[in-house]
């Protein structure tokens, strides 16, 4: 089958069938996405995400950004287990709605406990967006805020796995956020809500050196 390359950023090409042209003229809808995946386009070991109507591959993942992912939800959990009810629980790498044109597929994500069952987890669900980065560090820092600021994610974290540090976004503004604090190993991160979930080492979040 015949395929043109797309590239979406300088982070990521991802090939599409000839029959799919049109979306080099309009950006993809969510809806469309869907069909897509439905119709076998994508195979299930492709990793890809809509970002602001458009396919983006994302990279493989690697053993330190896993065990990262892992070890960070473990320390969501362990926090959040302690209450009789927890008021939040914790997505790993799925899929949260921000808008008509946008799915990404976050690494961690903290989230009301009460969404229903028959959708995504929506921004106004949302407490907090995690990436950790290795080789994407630039676009989860710069495009990924403009994209989770936009839609109004109140809080969003990247931590950075080469530097040792965590980048933390909150004010959603316009086109991005308002804040952004750099944070590294001897700090305390807070989570903005919910309010009484207690501050985590920045140590503790980055892992073991």
């Amino acid at each position: 089958m015949d395929t043109i390359q797309r590239s979406t950023s300088s982070r990521a090409v991802v090939s599409l069938p000839v029959a799919l042209l049109h979306a080099r003229e309009r950006r993809i809808t969510v809806e469309e996405y869907h069909a897509m995946g439905e119709a076998g386009i994508f195979s299930e070991d492709d990793r890809i995400e809509l970002i602001d109507g458009h396919l983006v591959a994302m990279p493989p993942i690697g053993p330190a950004h896993s065990h990262s992912v892992n070890d960070l939800a473990d320390l969501f959990n362990q926090r959040l287990y302690s209450f009789d009810r927890p008021p939040a629980r914790v997505s790993v790498q799925n899929p949260i709605h921000l808008s008509e044109y946008g799915e990404p597929q976050p690494d961690l994500v903290l989230y009301d406990p009460d969404v229903p069952r028959d959708r995504h987890i929506q921004p106004g669900d949302t407490f907090l967006v995690v990436e950790v980065a290795e080789s994407s560090v630039e676009y989860d820092r710069d495009v990924k805020s403009e994209l989770y600021g936009r839609a109004g994610i109140p809080e969003y974290w990247v931590v950075d796995l080469v530097r040792e540090t965590v980048v933390g976004f909150r004010r959603p503004e316009g086109e991005g956020y308002a804040e952004r604090i750099r944070y590294s190993r001897g700090d305390e991160l807070t989570v903005m809500t919910p309010h009484d979930l207690e501050p985590l080492p920045v140590a503790d979040v980055l892992g073991a050196q």
